[in-house]
């Protein structure tokens, strides 16, 4: 099979580098961003020898696993980057639906940004904002990393691959279905935040929380300076968190969600570049 968009994709203006190995497909969507690409790139590899996930923790780039970054130039202003994060969330959660057959419950979105099968990590992804220069432009580049035939061992919770609920699935099924779900979903949350100016992210979460796991549960969040527990009651406004407790509702921009049954390990932010966390 050949990694391709498809045809109303293209349509839509975006475009594809396919890729055999690249260190980071994130670091390379960056590359282009600082050369002058005007965005709507989608970079594509199949084996990255330098992965990285959140907090610049290790990403295991095995072949056959889906690894692909899309590339947005001034795509929002930056108070409403975050909210990227949930539209490709809910792009990720679409795709794998359309190519599984396996939808919410079974099929749930992680606060602030995991995709778990039967409470198994089978994606994640990585938001990152750049200024290309002092008062420049903002590139946005959203890195996904799905686990479609491989899934890594030793992690601080359980992990699964795609090809567990569809063995004859294959990394260019799930990237030309993703692909397309985000050009719809993207397009969707543009034009209801120029149509709902008093809460333009109130139909993503809306979306979202249809599709979230742990919603209504004690839950746990870690963060650098220690962990917070209470029941996780919605997202606000700006897509934080709301962490209910004795001592009231507190809202969470950023940090790690783990439910009773799941473990997570404790990894402070490196410096540099800005990760938006929701």
């Amino acid at each position: 099979m050949i990694v391709q968009l498809s045809p109303d994709t293209e349509q839509a203006g975006y475009r594809l580098v396919s890729l055999q190995a690249t260190n980071s497909t994130n670091d390379d969507a960056l590359e282009a961003a600082r050369s002058g690409d005007p965005g709507q790139l989608w970079i594509v590899a199949a084996e990255q020898l330098a992965g990285r996930g959140r907090h610049g923790r290790q990403w295991s780039s095995p072949p056959g696993n889906l690894y692909a970054s899309l590339l947005l130039i001034d795509p929002c202003d930056v108070a409403a980057a975050p909210q990227l994060g949930f539209v490709a969330g809910l792009a990720l959660h679409e795709a794998i639906e359309t190519v599984t057959g396996v939808g919410a419950p079974r099929l749930a979105l992680k606060w602030p940004n995991d995709l778990l099968l039967d409470g198994a990590k089978v994606s994640g992804l990585l938001l990152e904002g750049h200024r290309l220069q002092q008062g420049g432009a903002l590139a946005i580049v959203i890195g996904f990393g799905v686990n479609v035939a491989f899934a890594p061992t030793g992690t601080p919770y359980p992990a699964t691959t795609l090809q567990a609920s569809g063995p004859n699935l294959a990394r260019e099924e799930v990237f030309r279905a993703l692909s397309s779900a985000f050009a719809r979903t993207f397009s969707a949350w543009r034009t209801s935040a120029r149509m709902s100016a008093s809460d333009p992210f109130g139909a993503i979460r809306r979306l979202w929380l249809e599709r979230a796991a742990g919603l209504g549960q004690e839950v746990t969040i870690r963060l650098p300076s220690g962990e917070k527990r209470g029941t996780f009651e919605g997202l606000d406004r700006f897509g934080r968190l709301q962490l209910k407790s004795a001592g009231g509702m507190e809202l969470i921009d950023a940090g790690d969600l783990y439910f009773p049954n799941l473990l997570h390990d404790i990894a402070k932010p490196d410096a540099g570049t800005k990760r938006f966390q929701h």
